[in-house]
Parts: structure tokens; C-alpha cells; sequence
């Protein structure tokens, strides 16, 4: 798998969304709907649902998913630590296999937090 920048994914993410939605069904267009709902605040904290969010991606090993969440996670203001526990249930329940989905994961929010930013 080639590597990307979380930029260009993002990019990427945004053009392909307005294609989608430019030519949508109204039940596509309500899916997207209920999918950004989901996470809003609620009972739960968004920052909280994008972990879970994150933590599904990485047991379904959809890595776009893992890159959105991610995203999520760093608006959110999810630490490093947080994030290395939400990454640590996704491992146990995934098992190995999500292993190079992790390690992406990794290098991904270091790019997120930047240069003068360490991670963990």
C-alpha cells in the first residue's frame, strides 16, 4: 500500500464526498446524514464517539475510516495517551491481523501532531 499524507487524504475525502453527494439518491444522502449525526454530542461526548469510531475502523481494517477518525480524535482534543488506549482495545478485539492498520494509525497522528509535537 502506497502512503499517503493525512492532507491528501483529507483532500481526496472532500472532493469524493461532494461527487457523491452531487449525484446522491436521498437515501444516500440521509445515510450521510445519519453518519455525521452519530457523532455529535450527546449522552456521550464526541470526542468519545470518535474513539469509538476509531476503534471500530481499526477491527473492520478500514484504513480511510481509521484516517477520518483520527482526524476526529486530534478536533476533538484526544491525547496521546487516550488515543494509545482507544488503539490498545482496537488490538485486543482486531487481534494481529490489525496490526499494520496500527502501525499507519501511528504514523498518522504523529504527522497530525506535527513536527513539534511527541507522541508516545
Amino acid at each position: 500500500m502506497q502512503h499517503r499524507s493525512v492532507k491528501d487524504f483529507q483532500r481526496e475525502r472532500e472532493e469524493l464526498n461532494q461527487l457523491v453527494l452531487d449525484s446522491a439518491s436521498l437515501e444516500v444522502k440521509r445515510f450521510f446524514s445519519l453518519d455525521s449525526q452519530t457523532y455529535r454530542e450527546g449522552a456521550l461526548p464526541a470526542r468519545t464517539k470518535e474513539m469509538l469510531g476509531l476503534v471500530a475502523s481499526l477491527v473492520l481494517r478500514c484504513d480511510d475510516c481509521i484516517l477520518y477518525h483520527l482526524g476526529r480524535c486530534r478536533d476533538e482534543g484526544v491525547t496521546d495517551e487516550e488515543l494509545n488506549e482507544a488503539l490498545g482495545v482496537g488490538l485486543v478485539i482486531g487481534g494481529s491481523i490489525t496490526i499494520p492498520h496500527l502501525r499507519r494509525a501511528i504514523r498518522a497522528w504523529q504527522e497530525l501532531s506535527g513536527p513539534s509535537s511527541a507522541t508516545t
